[in-house]
């Protein structure tokens, strides 16, 4: 089963590109699911909601629509575990609904592979209790067969990045270690990266069929071992997600929403 979506979904720059002109923020999400199994939430990194941002959530989508929650920057950042019951209360509506597909843990560049780190990996999945857990890494230390298999033994499941390829960040490694996959495309914009006036400008990019038809035989790959494979677009500036979302679909002959 592969499953394709974006990451976020509520951008005013949309409107035009895939939302009708004019389209309330509050319509978008019913809108979106119209066209998508799952969708990540990227605001839960900058504040943990209360509760009843996901129940009106669930009241604008089928019973079928899937959530990934963007663990809250205390997680994965300043690494303060106490922030996470109130992060698991605040996923509850989702939990109940079954409709939570699980949290994705994006660490920064700096959270290099070291003893203490994988300590702390290990306490947070434990933290977490058995929701599905997604871990990206930035930096290619983590890069290993050994790590691969500590976290399919800590019951984290690898995000596989397609990104610029620069010094120090992940290659474009496709590997499962649990059984739901992870892929997540955030453009390849090498010389927005680190140097840029706006944080959109590092996902200002549109991926051309010849750059994603290198992803299409590792997907199916997955597919092929796996139960689950989420696929997230996050080159989100002007729906440049949306636009390569709907490509791969066709070119992985993912039919929606049959899929799911």
């Amino acid at each position: 089963m592969i499953l394709i979506g974006t990451a976020g979904y509520s951008y005013a720059d949309w409107r035009g590109p895939f939302y009708p002109a004019g389209l309330p923020a509050g319509e978008m999400l019913p809108f979106y699911a119209q066209y998508f199994p799952f969708v990540e939430i990227n605001s839960t990194y900058y504040q943990i909601p209360h509760p009843r941002l996901f129940v009106n959530m669930l009241a604008k989508t089928s019973k079928d629509f899937l959530f990934v929650v963007k663990a809250h920057q205390d997680l994965t950042h300043t690494r303060r575990p106490e922030a996470v019951v109130k992060f698991r209360d605040c996923l509850k509506p989702l939990q109940d609904a079954g409709q939570l597909a699980g949290i994705l843990l994006q660490f920064p560049f700096s959270f290099k592979n070291s003893e203490d780190a994988r300590r702390y990996l290990v306490d947070l999945g434990s933290a977490l209790g058995d929701l599905p857990k997604f871990v990206e890494f930035r930096h290619d230390s983590w890069i290993h067969p050994a790590i691969f298999r500590f976290l399919g033994e800590a019951g984290l499941s690898f995000v596989c990045v397609d990104q610029p390829q620069l010094k120090g960040l992940l290659p474009p490694v496709c590997k499962a270690t649990s059984e739901w996959a992870y892929v997540r495309f955030h453009g390849r914009n090498a010389a927005s990266w680190w140097n840029h006036k706006e944080a959109y400008e590092r996902y200002d990019y549109l991926y051309t069929e010849a750059e994603l038809e290198e992803w299409v035989p590792r997907i199916l790959e997955l597919a092929r071992h796996r139960e689950k494979v989420f696929i997230s677009m996050n080159n989100h500036y002007q729906a440049k997600a949306v636009i390569n979302a709907r490509m791969l679909r066709e070119m992985l002959k993912v039919h929606f929403p049959e899929t799911y």
